[in-house]
Parts: structure tokens; sequence; C-alpha cells
């Protein structure tokens, strides 16, 4: 999935509370793409053992999140429209593969692509696609004093 930057694989607690508390790491951040993976467990499983639609909503809103804050010069941001289409399931014990990229940078709002794959196991690399998400985001909205060091994390991660 590409070159990790910072650490080669990184719990997000600094960079996002609820996926760290999910146990999704990040591998790449940078304002251009995020990756990251998620081992599918029952914290984060409806009832029938398969990854929650709304953990994979979760997931993609906060990719793209991030890379929009950077994208836009650490300004805010905020999610506008998120889109999300899933085509199979990830099973407990699977590992989701995440890959966000820009679609359009604006002055004014944003979108990205957030991909999700179960890990192929033999190679490591991408499997299945699982799911295919849009977000699009209002950006460069001012930054409140008191929200000054909101993007210090990511910058400490990324790879500028």
């Amino acid at each position: 999935m590409g070159d990790a930057t910072g650490p080669a694989s990184t719990k997000p607690a600094e960079l996002d509370v609820p996926l760290s508390a999910l146990g999704f790491e990040m591998e790449e951040v940078s304002p251009s793409r995020l990756t990251g993976r998620l081992l599918v467990t029952d914290t984060c499983c409806q009832p029938f053992k398969v990854l929650h639609g709304g953990v994979s909503a979760l997931i993609a809103e906060g990719l793209a999140s991030m890379g929009a804050h950077m994208a836009s010069g650490y300004r805010r941001v905020a999610g506008m429209q998120p889109s999300i289409n899933h085509f199979r399931s990830a099973a407990t014990g699977d590992t989701v593969l995440v890959r966000a990229v820009p679609v359009h940078i604006g002055r004014f709002t944003q979108v990205w692509e957030v991909k999700l794959w179960k890990m192929d196991a033999p190679t490591q690399g991408e499997g299945p696609q699982i799911a295919k998400a849009r977000v699009t985001l209002l950006c460069n909205l001012p930054v409140p004093d008191e929200m000054k060091s909101a993007g210090e994390s990511l910058r400490k991660y990324s790879k500028l």
C-alpha cells in the first residue's frame, strides 16, 4: 500500500480517537494519500460477525477529513456528504486495507475517494474490494483560536 511515513504502522490515537478505539492503524499520511488497515474484531462487527457498514463509513470520513485538513493548509474542514457502497463483507479475523485519495481539491470544497479491500493473505496486498466511498467536505473554514493546535498531530505524521 505504499511507503509508510513515521512509524511503519501507528494507531492514530492522536489523529482520530474513534478510529484508534476500533484498532485502525495508519500507514501513510499525506495531503495526497492516506492508507491504513483494520483487523476486523467483534468490536467493529455487526451481529452476523461481519464488518459493520457504519464502521466503513467512519473510516472513510475520518481519512477524508484528515486528508482535506492537510490539503487545505491545516484549515478547518467539515464533512458535507459522505456516500458509501458496500460490495462484499469482511469477517472477524480479516484485515481490511484502506486508501483515501483526493478527487477534487477546490477553494471551498474537496471530494475524496476512499476504497476498502479485504487483505489477500498470501500476498499481504489488496484482495477483493469490499467498499468504495466518496466524501465531500467543506474546506478552508477559519480555525477558532482555541483550536489552533488541532493540526499538530497530523503535521507530525504527514509526508508533505
